[in-house]
């Protein structure tokens, strides 16, 4: 081996070894950033940090069918004192009193400074008779089970005050004992998990102990024929990673089996057979190692659309190959590789549009994929050429490439008919122009429409706080924050008192603000005032006020404690509540969450934005219809996407130009690209598919791999034929493209499904119009 061989082999060596340690200590986020702006707004910081860790990615809801009425009602009670137990759930609620027996002493200990209730009426004489006296009447309730250990500390019924608040508005129905839907045919449980929504792994492992919890219960129960239906955005997201999962295996198998079959048969090689994966391994890594170098956390989505972009690179292997097998490696390097080369530079340029985008995402997009290109193109410029040695040989497979050869030769009297597409394809894609795209994220989601539709009924079923909707105030300061989620608060009670909402959470019920808290233990009255008052007030009462020492002593301690902090609630499931609503920024502000539920009859279990934004106005709270919000950012990303992609496009064929020297070549060669994208594009669109950003991609893909067909069937009208082992590496690099892509249009996943219905026929397109655009008719 040459010293200049050795050293192109011990340089990709080291790089691929640095590159290793780089990924090795990369930092991979899930989050939906990856689709803001590099200067988001408000509403859209607000989204992405609901969809990461707010209180409603953490719910996950449980229906309980089959059996009876009881039936349902043991197995609910089963399960909830299962899972109660359970570090992996900050709470389980199914409607029986016990469900907060786990807070119960906490908010004994904090009652004063967060019963909603306390005021200085309160502690009057008629408002203590009044007070009192409701909390007898309700010992005989479910509630008062709860309640009655601690009756004498607690007469005026506070904690109860405290866990009305912490359920407010509408309350799912109680059958048995336990929640129930409205038709009373399952019975329902609320949880809500410790791992953040967007921890995909935590949830996993929390629904895997719920269904093992399930199981435990019917056994425990003796019951049978009992069926358990979950949801919620944890269980969507773990349902969707497994689905997708199963599919890219099983499809990922199926496909490689086929390709690798067809390149045996085509280098007759084990060993070719593996070396063909360097380049493709080689530009996955550099992508990977740019992308964490440039922007210090790599999106996960960035690595899938990503690696798709890069399909390209499976290509130069087999060009490779098959080409420098016939003529040798030299002759490959003196002929081929400036073709190659001019191919890769269409493909960086196209992708390096993507990176002036304003969307981190986007750039990232570009970044890898031009990365990854280029890598793998000078990875088998250099270092393939190494390890395959001088005398590399691949059989001419003559009979096909002649019968290849001879439509070849013939495709130019397509010509008319192409044009004649052309303008079809225009004029439908004019007509149609406005409902081309689809701007509705749920064309990227694998939950399905009944999927969805049980969703819904299920929160309905348990009045649970609706991911969509939300307010959002900020502050210099944890205390501003919550004094303004107080203001919201009384503003919002208003609108659940006329209907037009059903209700809210906010993190100021769990930890209100220090000058509210204040203001309830100054109602608080010193001991012998509190003693008089009552023994007035509880005159012929069945509950004697000689009897309520404790009470007046726990009234003392909390005036003297003062306001309670963050760190009292550590260690318990309001601790989670606060953290979750309640959020510090980077930038050193405080935002809080309050989570919206829609009024119980309000039709789709939509919200008034206009009534809420007429309702807030002037407060400096803002409300946020997330479904809108993530469309609209949606929305303004593809349209970015696409016009970064035209302008990559552009900047293609003015390299082009430059490079081919010729109006009249850079014509053909564009023109048939164009109309590759254009038919595709009619085709999905025509059989009912809206595009989305996974088309884009696929479009973007079928231009990369188009611009090197175009390139190899380009040449002067010298009327000499196309080398057999250029048009042999043409064929069995479309046919890898079209089986690999092809293979996923026949997933299940809208994702998958959607690059594969658009690479897999755009490559065989793009093969056939740069055959009847570019290649030359042969001279007679």
């Amino acid at each position: 081996m040459k010293w200049p061989a050795v050293r192109a082999l011990g340089i990709w060596l080291a790089l691929m070894l640095a590159g290793v340690a780089v990924v090795w200590h990369s930092r991979f986020t899930a989050d939906m950033s990856f689709f803001l702006p590099s200067h988001p707004s408000p509403q859209q910081r607000a989204l992405v940090s609901q969809l990461q860790d707010g209180t409603v990615s953490r719910l996950l809801m449980v229906g309980i069918s089959g059996g009876v009425e009881k039936q349902r009602a043991k197995v609910s009670h089963q399960l909830r004192q299962q899972l109660a137990a359970d570090p992996d759930f900050v709470s389980v609620q199914n409607g029986e009193a016990g469900g907060l027996e786990a807070e119960r002493d906490r908010l004994l200990a904090h009652r004063y400074a967060l019963s909603p209730a306390v005021s200085p009426d309160r502690f009057s004489e008629d408002g203590l008779r009044s007070a009192v006296t409701d909390t007898i009447d309700l010992l005989s309730s479910p509630a008062g089970v709860l309640l009655k250990p601690y009756l004498l500390n607690d007469p005026t019924g506070e904690v109860l005050a405290i866990l009305g608040q912490l359920n407010p508005g509408a309350q799912p129905q109680l059958r048995g004992g336990v929640w129930s839907s409205r038709d009373g045919s399952r019975a329902m449980l609320l949880l809500q998990t410790r791992a953040l929504g967007a921890d995909t792994d935590g949830q996993a492992v929390a629904i895997g102990k719920l269904r093992s919890a399930f199981d435990e219960a019917l056994r425990l129960s003796g019951q049978s024929g009992l069926t358990m239906k979950l949801s919620g955005p944890g269980q969507f997201a773990v349902q969707a990673r497994e689905t997708i999962k199963s599919e890219a295996q099983r499809l990922s198998l199926i496909s490689s089996v086929s390709i690798w079959l067809l390149l045996l048969w085509v280098y007759r090689s084990f060993r070719l057979l593996g070396l063909g994966l360097i380049p493709v391994l080689s530009g996955t890594l550099a992508g990977i190692v740019m992308v964490s170098l440039v922007h210090g956390t790599v999106f996960g989505v960035t690595v899938g659309f990503g690696s798709a972009l890069i399909g390209e690179a499976v290509d130069y292997a087999i060009y490779f190959f098959v080409q420098a097998g016939h003529q040798g490696v030299d002759q490959w390097r003196r002929v081929f590789w400036p073709t190659i080369r001019l191919g890769v530079m269409t493909t960086v340029i196209g992708f390096g549009a993507l990176l002036f985008s304003g969307f981190p995402g986007l750039a990232q997009l570009g970044l890898y994929a031009l990365s990854g290109v280029l890598a793998a193109a000078l990875v088998t410029r250099f270092v393939l050429p190494t390890l395959t040695g001088s005398t590399l040989k691949v059989p001419v497979h003559g009979a096909w490439v002649r019968l290849w050869m001879r439509l070849l030769g013939a495709a130019h009297r397509l010509r008319w008919v192409t044009l004649v597409l052309a303008v079809l394809a225009s004029a439908y894609l004019w007509l149609n122009r406005d409902g081309l795209w689809d701007s509705n994220l749920s064309a990227l989601s694998s939950v399905t429409p009944a999927e969805a539709a049980a969703d819904s009924r299920m929160r309905a079923d348990l009045a649970a706080p609706d991911a969509r909707y939300l307010v959002s105030v900020s502050a210099d300061d944890q205390e501003r924050a919550l004094q303004a989620a107080e203001a919201a608060g009384a503003r919002l009670d208003a609108l659940v008192e006329e209907g037009v909402i059903g209700g809210y959470d906010s993190p100021a019920r769990f930890l209100p603000s220090q000058a509210l808290q204040r203001q309830r233990l100054a109602s608080l009255p010193d001991a012998q005032v509190l003693r008089e008052r009552l023994q007035k007030a509880l005159v012929d009462a069945p509950l004697s006020a000689s009897r309520l020492e404790p009470f007046i002593a726990d009234a003392v301690a909390a005036r003297a404690a003062g306001p309670m902090t963050r760190a009292d609630l550590d260690g318990s499931a309001l601790a989670l509540a606060v953290d979750s609503l309640l959020i510090h920024g980077q930038d050193g502000r405080w935002t809080a969450m309050l989570p919206l539920r829609p009024a119980p009859q309000a039709p789709d279990a939509a919200i008034p934005a206009e009534r809420l934004a007429q309702a807030l106005a002037g407060s400096g709270a803002l409300f946020v219809d997330l479904k809108t919000e993530f469309e609209t950012l949606y929305s303004t990303y593809m349209t970015e996407a696409t016009r970064l992609a035209l302008v990559g496009v552009l900047a293609i064929a003015v390299l082009l130009g430059v490079a081919l020297r010729s109006v009249k070549r850079l014509g053909r060669v564009m023109a048939a690209l164009a109309l590759a994208v254009g038919v595709v594009m009619v085709l999905l669109h025509a059989s009912g598919v809206k595009l989305h950003l996974l088309h884009l991609v696929g479009l973007l893909l079928i231009v990369a791999v188009g611009s090197n067909y175009a390139l190899f069937l380009d040449h002067p009208d010298d009327g000499a034929p196309i080398d057999p082992g250029t048009l042999q590496s043409m064929g069995v690099a479309v046919l890898t493209t079209a089986i690999g892509f092809g293979t996923l249009a026949s997933s299940s996943v809208p994702v998958l499904k959607a690059v594969g219905i658009t690479v897999g026929p755009g490559a065989l397109l793009a093969l056939l119009f740069a055959a009847v655009l570019v290649y030359p008719k042969p001279r007679p």
